[in-house]
């Protein structure tokens, strides 16, 4: 029997009993997992310009996290992202093609049942987006009572909704924004 694709929406890419939300003791190791992957893809795109940078929970030291390195494409100005596509499936990435927000591209490593389970997620966004991304992990990296705030509601949301990423990634959303209002707000 062939394993079935993850179920699209248009706004929702999920295969829940098989790809769980589990939040779990921050790893060291991730910040090697997120160097050998960015290797990895710039050898796959041939980009001499291209930025990579480790965003999310397990780019913050001693943050409690889904084990899924998150990375940030930051292709020249210009660049047809779309040709990005070939090469990341490549790599093993599932692009989310019916993704509902046009200006962000989303890419999967592991996702069942094309694999064991999420290892490595990709993310091309617009530049004010990229700002806020890159603010939120800086201000979590240099804030430990925050960073623990998030931590301790991410383990809660991912107890109550193991199966349902969008109601995990939802309830992230007011603890986000103050923590963001913060970072954006200081000097």
């Amino acid at each position: 029997m062939s394993a079935q694709p993850p179920h699209f929406d248009g706004q929702h890419w999920s295969n829940a009993d098989e790809d769980r939300v589990e939040v779990v003791a921050a790893d060291p190791c991730w910040a090697q997992r997120f160097v050998e992957e960015a290797e990895s893809i710039r050898g796959a795109l041939q980009l001499p310009d291209l930025a990579i940078e480790h965003i999310g929970s397990t780019a913050v030291p001693g943050l409690d996290a889904k084990p899924i390195i998150d990375m940030l494409l930051l292709p020249p100005p210009g660049f047809d992202r779309s040709s990005l596509v070939e090469p990341l499936e490549r790599l093993g990435y599932q692009y989310w093609r019916e993704n509902p927000n046009p200006g962000r591209m989303f890419f999967v490593k592991g996702m069942p049942p094309f694999g064991n389970g999420r290892t490595h997620h990709i993310h091309l966004m617009e530049s004010h987006e990229v700002q806020s991304r890159l603010a939120f992990r800086d201000w979590l990296r240099a804030q430990p009572d925050d960073a623990r705030r998030y931590a301790d509601v991410k383990r809660e949301l991912a107890r109550r909704f193991p199966t349902d990423r969008e109601a995990y990634t939802d309830g992230k959303g007011e603890v986000i924004a103050q923590i963001l209002r913060r970072a954006l707000d200081s000097p």
